[in-house]
């Protein structure tokens, strides 16, 4: 049994072992999953993936996976925007933000986003994503440290921002540029160190331990419900992937 599972920075590989015995690969990016195809894994999972100046995984990767029966899950950051997209198809999404995303309560890909370091530092997350930011600021309102419009001018505050620029020091002297009462400032930003949460770490636990449960259970192959076409440009995609000439990252 053998699991592929494209993380960083929302979940290190270190982080992942412990609850998935499985090969980790970088963030995903167009052609990893025909690579991992190639390889034959029991299973997929997609947690981060590269895009903005990478181009970003397709979904007819995830398709021809699944057309071949193997099971691809995803949540948290990528993962949970090809999932939400792919679930009518047989992708498996995990996680509140997965679940955000295919009810429409959220859209935006900027809502994951995240600016990091390379991977000798652990594709370190230098920016703060939006989605976590939503949960805390909940967070924060229900258990008294903010009202509810405090609550709702720091939210705007933060999405005002590019995501690149998503820190919470950031977001709290825009809001207070927008009027947000110093007391609030104070008080959140004396929280925020034991009140913050990182929904997308917690989605991408989650997942893991779907994964897991669900192979050692002996979960089955993928069953597709689609036509999968095999057009003349897919098969010149798949033919330049694995014979090297688009760059090899796995």
């Amino acid at each position: 049994m053998t699991a592929f599972v494209f993380c960083g920075p929302s979940l290190t590989a270190e982080q992942g072992r412990p609850h998935l015995d499985a090969i980790y690969l970088p963030p995903v990016a167009q052609g990893d999953v025909i690579r991992v195809i190639a390889r034959k894994p029991t299973a997929i999972g997609i947690i981060d993936g590269f895009f903005h100046n990478v181009p970003a995984v397709w979904h007819k990767e995830v398709l021809a996976a699944l057309q071949q029966g193997i099971p691809v899950w995803g949540s948290a950051s990528m993962g949970a925007l090809r999932a939400a997209e792919l679930h009518p198809f047989g992708m498996v999404g995990v996680g509140a933000v997965f679940e955000a995303y295919r009810d429409g309560i959220i859209e935006d890909d900027d809502e994951v986003a995240v600016t990091h370091g390379p991977g000798e530092l652990g594709y370190l997350a230098l920016s703060e994503a939006m989605v976590n930011i939503r949960c805390t600021m909940a967070d924060a309102q229900q258990q008294g440290v903010l009202s509810e419009r405090s609550r709702i001018v720091l939210e705007r505050a933060a999405k005002a921002l590019p995501y690149q620029e998503r820190t919470y020091d950031r977001i709290l002297k825009a809001a207070a540029a927008a009027g947000l009462d110093r007391r609030d400032v104070e008080v959140t930003r004396a929280w925020l160190p034991s009140g913050r949460r990182d929904l997308k770490r917690e989605d991408a636990v989650r997942m893991l331990q779907v994964m897991r449960e669900r192979l050692v259970a002996g979960a089955p192959r993928a069953t597709p419900k689609f036509h999968f076409e095999e057009t003349t440009l897919w098969l010149s995609a798949v033919k330049g992937t694995l014979e090297g000439t688009r760059a090899p990252r796995t």
